[in-house]
């Protein structure tokens, strides 16, 4: 099973290769992250997301999935000593950099575990969950669009990658206030995208500091481009050669 829909303001493509998995797994999967996108969207005005960042919604009147979230959040504000800061200054409420990966793990272990999948590759955006490998994972070069900096290999586990190229200066340190821009990338692996793609973002926004915390994180390994094109990584970092390429 392929299937490829634009979700979330991104591509989300999912392969799922156990050929007793029904259609509709994937229906379900692609639904809930039409949810989340309808819920949590700080660019929705109706969304739970917005209208709580507007203070019309107070934490007790909030969902189990936003308080969730929310936890998340702060969990990693504290943990970066506020570089990782959902409402940076002078800038709305914004949780994208958990929900995000959340979201996505959700939907790998709730819709498709669940129903059965065992080896499968969920790919939002360029961040992805895989399970049943090997599969190789390619992390796009920040600096060329048509290049790969990496490839790493996973079973079982997700990777996320947060740099520049797709959305210009959008991570601010919030420590400052301004962009995160001593980074290019930093892409972390991780057992879920729950941490990967959090712990990532707070890299990012921390930067040359944030890859060894990164790094330092229960179960992530990091990979991370410095401006003049200086790679730093961890060294249980996954790089495989001669694995299947994930969708």
């Amino acid at each position: 099973m392929r299937r490829v829909e634009h979700v979330m303001g991104f591509p989300v493509s999912l392969r799922v290769d156990d050929a007793d998995v029904p259609e509709r797994v994937a229906d379900a999967v692609f639904a809930w992250l039409r949810e989340v996108d309808e819920r949590f969207s700080p660019f929705r005005p109706g969304s739970e997301v917005a209208r709580h960042g507007r203070g019309e919604l107070a934490r007790h009147e909030l969902s189990e999935d936003l308080v969730e979230v929310l936890d998340l959040c702060e969990h990693y504000r504290r943990a970066t000593g506020g570089a990782f800061d959902v409402r940076p200054p002078g800038r709305g409420f914004d949780p994208c950099a958990v929900v995000k990966g959340w979201a996505v793990q959700r939907g790998a272990q709730l819709l498709l575990r669940a129903a059965g999948a065992r080896r499968f590759c969920l790919n939002a955006g360029g961040d992805v969950v895989v399970s049943g490998g090997p599969w190789r994972v390619g992390v796009r070069h920040p600096e060329h669009a048509d290049m790969l900096c990496t490839t790493l290999e996973l079973t079982d586990g997700a990777v996320a990658t947060s740099a520049r190229y797709e959305r210009g200066d959008h991570i601010v340190d919030g420590r400052t206030g301004r962009p995160a821009t001593a980074l290019l990338s930093v892409t972390v692996t991780a057992a879920t995208l729950t941490e990967a793609d959090p712990i990532a973002t707070a890299a990012f926004a921390m930067g040359p500091e944030g890859i060894a915390w990164a790094a330092s994180q229960p179960g992530c390994e990091v990979f991370a481009v410095l401006p003049g094109g200086r790679v730093l990584r961890s060294e249980g970092f996954p790089v495989g050669e001669g694995v299947p390429r994930a969708a």
